[in-house]
């Protein structure tokens, strides 16, 4: 490792998670350098290897020798997700600006300009949302209902909350950091701390190569955590759902007394209280389901377990480029 005891100042950071992208970094080294080179600010480059098993790691470590001015890499033991990575290099960094980017070049790092560019309008906060989407016709549905049912149940407000390419000004990031969020989305949470938040659309590419480190569980669990970590209307919705089945199931209840005693006992009238019984259970079951994961969430808080283990940091002292 090598380190600097006055780490030099740079007006702009970009971020970027790595995780199994040996086979597109070539490529985003060839086009991000050149775009950051021409905007004549000072910079520095960021890449967090979140614990890759493929050779993304020595690919990053020949860019930091080539480039060693502008180049810093942080280097994980494990994997520990998107956020863990993003939070490590937002815990490093030196520019008052900072730009969040994928590396598989869906985002081009060509629209960069039109994030800076809001940001110099007095923007603190510009997020992307991605024109013209190149993914299949299920993600891009989903990610539309996703999108519907956040903007109905928080106060955040987003066109594209999947669109990673995102500007911020330092203070936002420093707030962020100070938040130790540990599960929590990060584009919705600086969202919460803006005072001037814009947005942009940019283009989006089909991946350059290999395949999306986004299962459709880790999907799931992104927008389920988004949606737990910033509003109550999930227990509040549940709370009003089993206040209207128990009201329905009480007034049931008494329909069936009446008319035992009235006209007698129905015939199958056991399987009738039994489906009751059992669309009872399964709401409970979704309660306490709900229930868990805000209180799971502070338990992740407040159990202090460290977030990550950094193996090795390669970083050169040294006056950025810009």
């Amino acid at each position: 490792m090598n380190a600097s005891a006055v780490p030099a100042a740079v007006a702009l950071s970009v971020v970027i998670p790595v995780y199994n992208e040996e086979a597109n970094l070539p490529v985003l080294f060839a086009r991000l350098y050149p775009v950051l080179d021409g905007l004549g600010r000072p910079y520095e480059v960021i890449f967090t290897n979140d614990g890759s098993a493929d050779r993304s790691f020595p690919l990053l470590r020949d860019q930091h020798a080539a480039r060693p001015d502008v180049t810093r890499v942080i280097d994980f033991n494990a994997n520990y997700g998107q956020h863990m990575a993003i939070m490590a290099a937002f815990e490093r960094v030196r520019g008052e600006v900072i730009v969040t980017l994928d590396a598989d070049l869906q985002n081009p790092p060509e629209e960069i300009p039109k994030l800076l560019e809001r940001l110099d309008a007095g923007h603190d906060y510009v997020g992307g949302f991605r024109l013209d989407r190149q993914d299949s016709l299920f993600r891009t549905w989903a990610s539309r209902l996703v999108n519907l049912v956040r903007e109905r149940t928080t106060n955040i407000e987003m066109t594209d909350q999947g669109c990673m390419l995102r500007a911020y000004r330092r203070p936002i990031i420093d707030a962020i950091v100070r938040s130790g969020a540990i599960n929590t989305f990060i584009p919705a949470l600086a969202y919460s701390f803006a005072g001037n938040p814009a947005e942009v659309g940019v283009r989006h590419e089909e991946r350059h190569a290999g395949v999306s480190n986004y299962s459709f569980y880790r999907l799931v669990r992104l927008n389920f955590d988004l949606i737990t970590g910033f509003s109550l209307a999930p227990l509040q919705v549940f709370t009003m759902f089993a206040l209207a089945c128990s009201a329905g199931s009480f007034l049931l209840v008494l329909i069936l007394a009446g008319r035992r005693l009235i006209i007698g006992p129905e015939e199958g009238g056991l399987f009738t209280l039994f489906g009751i019984l059992f669309f009872l259970v399964s709401v409970t079951m979704v309660g306490i389901g709900l229930i868990g994961e805000y209180v799971g969430r502070t338990y992740q808080v407040v159990r202090a377990r460290q977030r990550y283990h950094v193996r090795e940091t390669l970083e050169t002292a040294g006056a950025p480029r810009g």
